[in-house]
């Protein structure tokens, strides 16, 4: 009779051990949907990632010309955000620009980007 009260008893206890896990897997929290970035508009200027924030016109240019890697030097904090898409600052070396896209992990993807006059 001892050996079948405690068989019931170890059920009962494996049993709600498992829907315990299985309550606590339905109210784990789930990540924000709103934690993929937003395109933002920034204004800085196309550097190279030699020259950095000492931003130089001549020396950006013939840099993009040897295949460096650009760079955007942020106005406000002379922050430098390495560029994804190279292909976008194209022809913008050692210019002021003004631009829109998204920072993720550091690195920044260009959307849209001007020269900062227009």
């Amino acid at each position: 009779m001892k050996i079948v009260l405690t068989n019931i008893l170890l059920l009962a206890l494996l049993f709600s051990m498992a829907a315990a896990q299985t309550d606590h897997k339905k109210s784990a929290p789930k990540a924000p949907a709103s934690t993929v970035a937003k395109a933002q508009d920034y204004d800085g200027w196309v550097s190279d990632e030699k020259c950095g924030a000492k931003v130089d016109a001549e020396c950006a240019k013939k840099c993009e010309a040897l295949g460096v890697k650009m760079v955007f030097v942020n106005a406000s904090d002379k922050s430098i955000l390495p560029v994804a898409n190279q292909q976008a600052l194209k022809g913008h070396a050692g210019q002021h620009v003004k631009l829109k896209g998204k920072v993720e992990n550091g690195v920044l993807t260009v959307d849209s980007v001007k020269p900062a006059g227009n």
